[in-house]
């Protein structure tokens, strides 16, 4: 026989299910979850009394529940360990021309995913869509940050008009503009900059050329460019948000 005893499981465990909750999050809080998260946990995940679930509320941080009482229809849930605080967000805006349902719940997902920390859609001539569903878009945005373990969700904002955009922005946040007909080299722009930073991206037709010399008489503005082929809005928000993140972003400090 071995004189080995087995290990102890880790807890909780990395596969334990993840939610946000409105609930303020402390030491020994009990928290009752019901509706669509219930049936989440209860039918789909499978959770039962004593098993792990990981909660955020969005402030305190992350943390490490016990469930506690099982129902059909709700759970009760009790924080045991604060597992890291909320976490700090690089200061990076997404301006994104909005695109259709689907494809503009990509940009969310992955901006989400990125990094980013606050989403500006934005109303151009040449945009398809002009409504978007504010409480479908936190859902998922919920969603990502749910998947991709981020304790601080990205905010969204009702979509705004371009020359609103533009007449309204504050200095000094830089506002580097994703233009397909040419611009700087976007990862030495980034560089050349430091301090609150937003993006602007345009729609599934592009900029008009009035719109493109607005944009570029702004002094807040910086052209920059993505390649030498022209990309979808929905490529051109993930891509320059990833080049932005890995350069100047939270990426290198992992």
């Amino acid at each position: 026989m071995s004189d080995h005893l087995p290990a102890t499981p880790a807890w909780p465990p990395r596969s334990a299910p993840r939610l946000f909750v409105e609930t303020p999050l402390s030491q020994g809080a009990q928290v009752s979850i019901d509706g669509p998260q219930a049936h989440y946990l209860g039918r789909v995940m499978r959770v039962g009394p004593g098993d792990a679930v990981i909660l955020c509320d969005d402030v305190s941080g992350e943390w490490a529940a016990r469930a506690i009482s099982v129902g059909k229809r709700d759970l009760v849930l009790e924080c045991v360990d604060l597992l890291r605080g909320r976490e700090a967000v690089p200061d990076f805006t997404l301006c994104a021309g909005l695109l259709k349902k689907d494809r503009f719940d990509l940009v969310l997902e992955k901006a989400c995913e990125l990094g980013v920390r606050h989403i500006q859609p934005v109303l151009t001539r040449r945009c398809v869509a002009d409504k978007l569903n504010l409480d479908r878009a936190r859902a998922t945005l919920i969603e990502a940050a749910e998947q991709c373990a981020r304790t601080a969700l990205p905010t969204i904002a009702a979509p705004m008009r371009l020359d609103a955009l533009l007449r309204d922005w504050e200095a000094p946040r830089a506002l580097f503009f994703a233009d397909e007909q040419g611009g700087a080299p976007a990862l030495a722009t980034f560089a050349a900059h430091s301090g609150p930073a937003a993006l602007l991206t345009g729609p599934e037709g592009g900029f008009t050329d009035e719109e493109r010399a607005a944009i570029r008489a702004h002094t807040s503005a910086r052209a920059i460019t993505l390649g030498p082929r022209i990309l979808r809005g929905e490529t051109a928000c993930i891509a320059a948000t990833a080049l932005w993140m890995g350069g100047m972003g939270d990426w290198s400090t992992d």
